[in-house]
């Protein structure tokens, strides 16, 4: 059997979401996926969406078996947990394979990792476009 794990903030979800879902599962017999704490986002904006309500917003999902909240203090602690056999990123996430594989090699673990580097071609595949298009429709109005 087959586990990959897929990481990822998931605030807003969005087609691209959906498809670097989808082929991470396609690697697989499982896919879990680590949900970022709400406190571990440091690489852009806060999420807007709280931790719990994204994490739910994956479960949901097709592809997802398993959604779970990735740890506070140690973002490698879930992984060592769950023993993946493949890490999927997705063609936009900040971590660099090489130091990755590095990190995790150094705690034991020897998961294959993979940049789903396929993007969905929509002008809204982007929690940061939605913002954006957001607060440009709507900018100094209430709804």
């Amino acid at each position: 059997m087959t586990l990959v794990v897929a990481t990822g903030t998931f605030d807003l979800l969005h087609p691209g979401h959906v498809l670097y879902l989808e082929r991470s599962r396609a690697l697989g017999d499982e896919l879990v996926v680590i949900v970022a704490r709400d406190v571990n986002v440091r690489h852009k904006a806060k999420p807007i969406l709280p931790e719990e309500q994204r994490r739910r917003m994956i479960e949901s999902l097709k592809p997802v078996d398993r959604a779970v909240l990735g740890e506070v203090d140690d973002i490698f602690r879930t992984i060592e947990e769950l023993r993946p056999d493949i890490i999927t990123l997705g063609f936009d996430q900040h971590f660099d394979p090489l130091r990755l594989e590095h990190d995790l090699f150094r705690r034991g673990l020897h998961p294959r990792i993979v940049r789903i580097d396929e993007q969905e071609p929509c002008e809204l595949c982007s929690s940061r476009r939605i913002v954006n298009k957001i607060l440009e429709r709507f900018r100094g109005r209430r709804i």
